[in-house]
């Protein structure tokens, strides 16, 4: 059961992500996105993101600290979880005696 709710957890953190990133490309920015679709639901950051008007050509994407801190988080995480697997796929060798 707690697993079906970390799974949930994190497929809904990704969704907000995801929808963060597309409001990167507009006048809202990554920040903005992924707050409101944090505290409200997906939907709702999806729909603030669309109705948000588009960055000229060539402008930068607006990432933010919010975007920066993200990012350094999800390495993090990268780096943890090819840790465990890697300390896993170990196991299965090492004799447990």
């Amino acid at each position: 059961m707690l697993s079906i709710l970390i799974f949930a957890i994190v497929l809904g953190v990704g969704a907000d992500a995801l929808i963060g990133l597309i409001g990167s490309r507009r006048n809202i920015g990554f920040g903005w996105a992924f707050i409101l679709s944090l505290l409200f639901t997906p939907l709702v950051g999806l729909i603030a993101v669309l109705l948000s008007e588009r960055l000229p050509e060539g402008a930068e994407p607006k990432y933010g600290i919010l975007g920066f801190s993200f990012g350094c988080l999800g390495t993090a995480f990268v780096i943890l979880i090819i840790t465990a697997l890697l300390l896993g796929l170990a196991m299965l060798f090492v004799p447990v005696v």
